[in-house]
């Protein structure tokens, strides 16, 4: 089953794989949605090239959609806070996958680094438009010579981000990571997403989590045992959102606040 009921006539469609396409997907159905948490239409335009794969239906989708959907604006919110305070800076994205959050953050000033798989960014640069201050460059979460071959001066403020990259990675790969970052850039922000340790238990998998390679119970401490010298760690659970389309069960993990950041991937801002 093809995007293509959301218009017909549209020219070609693509083959794109399955863990890529689904969380545009979901960035376009919340877009055409009414109250949408978040509106993407470079999403939902780009989904009209795309087929969509049968993995994408499996599970509770209306419930993956709002647990994505809700880490993806909580993401961007976090960025825009950044952006806000540093409106010249460096926004590195690790992993992009087809995110398109610069187009739906952008400052006008800011730049934008894009690092994946050299086979992903052949569909970014099929599906979405490039910018003088957008930049693509081949690299992983867990192959870190790009690292070395991006120039950016050390005065410049830097936020890196990671959001679904991490979460297929295993905890030994995610801590290297961390620590790279800290190793290589004297001061930088981060916003990363990581997994609760609970969240392939029953009641995660109703929360709307996939399989996920890593899962902490205290992300706060992993990510300080990585960079001891962090200034300030701060983490946002996606149920602690305040939409109408969290159930009321789904809201009572709330307040058991030993729990909470385990059922779900939660979102980590830190800085050092």
């Amino acid at each position: 089953m093809t995007m293509s009921y959301y218009c017909r006539k549209h020219r070609e469609h693509y083959q794109i794989p399955a863990h890529l396409v689904e969380p545009l997907w979901f960035r376009s159905r919340e877009s055409l949605a009414d109250n949408g948490l978040i509106y993407d239409p470079i999403a939902a335009q780009a989904c009209l090239s795309c087929q969509v794969a049968l993995d994408c239906w499996d599970g509770n989708l209306d419930q993956k959609q709002l647990l994505h959907v809700t880490l993806t604006q909580i993401c961007d919110q976090q960025v825009r806070e950044f952006l806000s305070t540093y409106p010249d800076a460096w926004v590195i994205n690790v992993g992009a996958g087809l995110d398109t959050r610069f187009y739906r953050v952008d400052n006008g000033r800011c730049h934008w680094l894009e690092v994946d798989v050299s086979e992903h960014l052949i569909w970014r640069k099929r599906l979405f438009h490039p910018s003088e201050r957008y930049q693509h460059i081949n690299g992983s979460v867990t192959s870190l010579t790009w690292l070395k071959e991006i120039q950016i001066s050390e005065s410049a403020p830097v936020l890196i981000l990671c959001e679904y990259a991490l979460l297929e990675t295993q905890a030994e790969h995610v801590a290297a990571f961390i620590r790279t970052l800290g190793l290589t850039f004297p001061h930088a922000h981060a916003c990363l997403l990581l997994a609760g340790d609970k969240t392939a238990t029953r009641l995660g998998q109703q929360l709307g989590c996939s399989a996920y390679q890593h899962g902490f119970a205290t992300p706060e401490h992993a990510v300080l045992n990585c960079l001891p010298w962090v200034k300030e760690v701060r983490r946002f659970s996606p149920l602690n959102y305040p939409c109408r389309r969290w159930k009321i069960w789904h809201r009572l993990v709330c307040y058991l606040t030993t729990c909470k950041y385990r059922y779900t991937p939660v979102v980590m801002r830190f800085y050092w």
